[in-house]
C-alpha cells in the first residue's frame, strides 16, 4: 500500500489559496470550480514547460516517510502562468502516485490496469494525466467511495451474503470508463526522473527549514 498525505488535498489547497477568481466564476455560473480550473490547465502542454510541483504540503509517507517534507514549485519562469501552476499540481500529485506504483513494480507485482476512485477521478484531464504518467491503462468504476464500499463488501462476506471477496467484487463492481496512455506518456517519461530527483536533493533543506521554523515558533 502506498499513502500520499496531500493528493486531492493539494488541489483543494490550490483552489483555496489561488483560486479566488475561479471560485467567484463558479458561484456566478453554477459550475464546479474544479472544472473551471482544469479547463485552463488543459491548454498547457504536458510537463508544464519545465514546471514541477512536489505535493508534500503536510509531509509525506510513501515513498518518503518525512514529516518535514514540504510543497515546492520548481522551475518557475516568466513563461509560466496560472494555468501552468494548476496543471503542475495535477501532474505533481500524479507523479507522487507513480512513486507508489513503482514500489509495487519493484516487488514484481503484475500491474495491467489501474482503477481510479474519488473526486479527482471525475476529471477527464486528471485521468488522462494519470494514465500518461503511469503509462498504464486506467479505468473508473461504478463506485465513488473506495474504503467505505470495500468495508461494506467485507461485511457482506462476513454475513455470508457473498461467499468470498472476489465474488463480492465481481457481483457489484463494474468498469464505467477507460483511459489509455497517449502521446504525452513519452513526455512524462522524461520528466518523471527529474521529479524523483527533487526530494533527495531538497531533503536536507526540508529538515533544516523545519529546525528554523520550530526554533522561532518556540521563541514566540
Amino acid at each position: 500500500m502506498g499513502v500520499m498525505l496531500s493528493a486531492a488535498g493539494s488541489f483543494r489547497w490550490y483552489r483555496d489559496a489561488l483560486g479566488d477568481a475561479e471560485r467567484a466564476a463558479a458561484a456566478a455560473s453554477g459550475r464546479d470550480v474544479y472544472d473551471i480550473l482544469t479547463e485552463g490547465a488543459g491548454g498547457v502542454p504536458a510537463g508544464c514547460e519545465g514546471l514541477l510541483f512536489l505535493p508534500y504540503l503536510t509531509g509525506e509517507r510513501t515513498p518518503h516517510p518525512d514529516p518535514d517534507a514540504r510543497g515546492v514549485f520548481f522551475g518557475l519562469s516568466l513563461r509560466h502562468g496560472k494555468a501552468h501552476l494548476t496543471r503542475a499540481v495535477l501532474e505533481g500529485v500524479s507523479f507522487g502516485l507513480r512513486d507508489s506504483l513503482e514500489l509495487m513494480k519493484d516487488l514484481q507485482l503484475p500491474i495491467n490496469q489501474v482503477i481510479a476512485l474519488g473526486g479527482g477521478a471525475r476529471s477527464p484531464l486528471w485521468r488522462q494525466i494519470l494514465a500518461d504518467i503511469f503509462a498504464t491503462g486506467l479505468v473508473t468504476v461504478n463506485v465513488t467511495e473506495g474504503a467505505p464500499f470495500g468495508a461494506a463488501l467485507l461485511a457482506g462476506v462476513g454475513a455470508s451474503v457473498y461467499p468470498d471477496v472476489a465474488t463480492a467484487c465481481r457481483t457489484v463492481v463494474r468498469v464505467s470508463g477507460e483511459t489509455s496512455p497517449g502521446a504525452a506518456a513519452a513526455v512524462y517519461a522524461d520528466y518523471y526522473p527529474r521529479y524523483r530527483s527533487l526530494y533527495p536533493t531538497l531533503a536536507p533543506e526540508f529538515k533544516a527549514l523545519a529546525s528554523v521554523v520550530n526554533k522561532h515558533a518556540s521563541a514566540g
